[in-house]
């Protein structure tokens, strides 16, 4: 009795900061995902006050020319996104996702500390240029106090990223469907709140930057995450932190092993599938042939599923090496993940996309009239269009379109994870398409006004077409961000949780990576000795931007026909999805 008594008040597989077993009703619920919210939003404060403006500080400061600074700012937010995936391994094999956050943070505040010095003292940075001092690109120790900095911060950020709303997401019980909803709600206000930070960092951090110097927003950063720290510590006596169950990198390459050498043998796969339940020799079955229910359940549970036979080999003979032995569980468990990774795949496209918004967009609006009324709006502030659609439509969709999704379809999630991705790719490709059009109308008034030639003077056109493109790239990173995150969370096995849900930000990570081997690969393709290449030289009004993002365009439309191929065959296995 006092065991069961222990298992009603006990959350099975979780403790708390002091590495107690963790209390219902003391761990866990919303408010402790509340301090994950509060932390979310200083944490993406820290890191998109510089990332939205890193490339003006490479172009202006470093003296880098644009197609070199976007693609230093592209590696370093793809690097940082895809160290997510560092971030969840450790939160699945060794650390809980509450010390994973910590330590990252304090990484971050490290490489922010290397980013503000160097940018309060000129001796680290190159020389100003002038008309005696041609411009000198930044090199050497100074090239290396930078890259450091910035890395730092990679590594933090990417810990974080890897971390938080996994943390945040274990706090809700998955067993109810009142946990589930909670949990549904946590993610689309975590966005929410990732967008808070965002437009506090867009719009003053960056306001700061290019009027006060690049000294001050690097200090507002580095501040930021420093008091997320005392936030997050706040909310330990709360928290329940699921207990670290091993590498589950391991599992993963075991069971492939497995099932490759046991597909040598001789043995018929398929017969050792169906004797399994039933054989003497299967360490499972051990249990009296009378007791015909049990029998019946534990072939159920121990039985190998159909899809993706050639893993069941894992399982269909004992091992030469007893390393290599997997239960039935592991196996499915791998299954899971190979499911989900065309899932994966078919956002990168998307990701690719929004690494314009950091790059190429930003310098086009530095090209245009920033002037709303008699305020000079930065170009690296843009990103407010889409922040603030984010913010007015987040509660809207999770207070109203939901709840009448739920009415409609009569099941528990209204709007299914893999619907709410497919809406945010079919967002990415009408994006790409206004951005195509937009820089066709720049590149007019460019010529009409006689300023192709001269890109020191802005050109007598509002920033504000730019928004178009930043207000569907917006809207479709709240419809896939959102829905990533809450997919492989609620489809990963909990051994793999973190390092599966860590998936949805090095999908950002490759969609980053990606945008910079197409830039190269477009510029290898089209320049030749009587063709200047689409997107190089140190005048953006050169550049064939308009046919990038209608290359762009294409490549998102064939991404979603690829993206449809695989969501109309999956299967959910989560609690309360449908298909």
């Amino acid at each position: 009795m006092e065991v069961e008594a222990q298992q009603v008040t006990n959350w099975e597989g979780y403790v708390d900061w002091r590495n107690k077993p963790a209390l219902r009703g003391r761990h866990g619920g919303m408010l402790a995902a509340s301090f994950v919210l509060a932390v979310e939003i200083l944490e993406n404060l820290a890191y998109l006050a510089n990332a939205s403006n890193l490339v003006l500080y490479l172009k202006q400061y470093m003296h880098m020319d644009p197609s070199k600074s976007a693609n230093n700012v592209t590696d370093f937010m793809g690097t940082a996104f895809l160290l997510a995936l560092l971030g969840g391994f450790l939160s699945d094999a060794l650390f809980t996702t509450y010390h994973v956050y910590l330590i990252s943070a304090l990484i971050e505040f490290l490489g922010l500390i290397v980013l503000t010095i160097q940018a309060r003292v000129p001796s680290l940075k190159p020389p100003k240029c002038d008309g005696d001092t041609p411009c000198q690109e930044v090199n050497g120790g100074k090239a290396t106090m930078l890259f450091a900095g910035l890395y730092l911060v990679a590594l933090g950020v990417g810990g974080i990223k890897g971390s938080l709303p996994v943390h945040g997401g274990e706090q809700f019980d998955e067993n109810t469907p009142s946990g589930r909803k909670q949990r549904s709600t946590f993610f689309n206000y975590f966005v929410f709140c990732l967008s808070c930070g965002a437009l506090i960092a867009v719009t003053f951090v960056v306001w700061i930057e290019d009027n006060k110097g690049w000294e001050w927003g690097f200090a507002i950063s580095t501040i930021s995450i420093l008091v997320s720290i005392p936030v997050f510590l706040a909310g330990s006596a709360t928290y329940r932190n699921k207990i670290p169950t091993g590498s589950p990198l391991t599992t993963i390459l075991k069971v492939l092993v497995a099932a490759a050498l046991n597909s040598c043998t001789t043995r018929n796969s398929s017969s050792a599938v169906v004797n399994m339940a039933s054989s003497p020799y299967n360490p499972h079955s051990g249990r009296k042939e009378s007791e015909e229910e049990t029998v019946k359940e534990n072939t159920a549970t121990e039985t190998p599923t159909e899809s993706l036979k050639f893993l069941n080999n894992a399982v269909a003979n004992k091992p030469r090496y007893s390393s290599l032995e997997c239960s039935v569980e592991q196996v499915e468990d791998v299954k899971v993940v190979l499911k989900v990774l065309p899932i994966f795949a078919c956002t990168i496209m998307l990701n690719c996309c929004l690494a314009q918004l950091s790059t190429f967009s930003v310098e086009q609006a530095a090209t245009m009239d920033t002037k709303l009324g008699s305020l000079k709006v930065p170009p690296a502030s843009l990103p407010v269009f889409p922040v603030l659609f984010l913010m007015i439509l987040a509660p809207i969709y999770d207070h109203i379109i939901i709840p009448y999704a739920r009415k409609a379809t009569k099941s528990e999630m209204g709007i299914t994870h893999l619907q709410r991705i497919g809406i945010g790719l079919v967002l990415s490709i009408v994006a790409m398409a206004v951005a195509a059009l937009v820089e066709i109308k720049r590149k007019r008034v460019a010529t009409h006004s006689g300023l192709l030639d001269d890109a020191t003077k802005p050109l007598p056109i509002t920033f504000l077409w730019i928004a178009f493109q930043y207000l569907f790239l917006g809207s479709a990173d709240l419809f896939t961000l959102a829905g990533l995150l809450e997919f492989f969370f609620s489809e990963a096995p909990i051994r793999m949780r973190s390092l599966a849900t860590s998936l949805s930000w090095a999908s950002l990570a490759l969609g980053y990576y990606l945008s910079s081997v197409i830039v190269s690969i477009v510029n290898s393709v089209s320049g030749n000795n009587t063709h200047r290449p689409w997107l190089s030289g140190t005048n953006l009004n050169h550049y064939r931007l308009e046919r990038f993002y209608w290359l762009m365009c294409v490549l998102s439309g064939l991404n979603f026909l690829h993206y449809l191929y695989w969501a109309v065959r999956y299967k959910y296995r989560g609690r309360g999805a449908t298909n």
